[in-house]
């Protein structure tokens, strides 16, 4: 089945991709779609919602939509639904690694460094017909950036049960353990039963 994945990320697609084998995931710019709607929701699903039906008002054709992000319990869940905007508020245009300094420089001093990663992951099918499921990456920040794989804040989250940061897990292991692996299998589930 062709699936429009309702991101502008391609390291999302290409990761979605693995876990959904069998079906063409497709996200807007591959079509040359402009898509880029506004987040203002205050929870995970809630933007996923968003995202999903702008979509699919868009192309009339089942969509994916997933909101993600990293929740860090000494920071009463920041950053979270804002993990792709951090730093903004303060005036920042931060890239992948100035966002993870500045994740752990908050984090200076502080000992709880137990935090998760969360999916929330919705199958839109019409106004009336969908699916949504939301899953987690349970992990520990560590002080320091380590490994090359993964994007985003990967390499500051360790991951006990692997010994390794979630950058420096492979693809397989990523896509068994990771928040969006967990939901893209119950969506691939979900699929199977139609």
């Amino acid at each position: 089945m062709k699936l429009y994945f309702a991101s502008g990320n391609a390291h999302k697609r290409d990761e979605l991709s693995r876990i959904l084998q069998g079906h063409t995931i497709v996200i807007p710019s591959d079509e040359g779609i402009p898509f880029d709607p506004e987040e203002t929701e205050n929870s995970f699903f809630g933007n996923a919602m968003i995202k999903a039906k702008a979509l699919y008002d868009l192309v009339r054709a089942p969509v994916i939509a997933d909101d993600s992000g990293i929740c860090v319990d000494a920071l009463g869940g920041e950053p979270g639904i804002h993990s792709a905007r951090f730093g903004q508020s303060e005036g920042l245009n931060l890239d992948a690694a100035g966002k993870n300094d500045l994740l752990l420089s908050r984090m200076d001093g502080i000992k709880d460094r137990t935090c998760r990663f969360v999916c929330n992951m919705v199958l839109y099918l019409g106004q009336d017909r969908f699916c949504s499921v939301q899953e987690t990456l349970e992990g520990e920040l560590i002080t320091e950036s380590r490994g090359t794989g993964g994007f985003g804040y990967d390499p500051v989250v360790f991951v006990p049960s692997y010994g390794k940061t979630v950058a420096e897990l492979s693809e397989r292991e990523k896509d068994d353990c990771s928040h969006r692996g967990k939901a893209g299998r119950a969506i691939e589930r979900y699929l199977s039963s139609l």
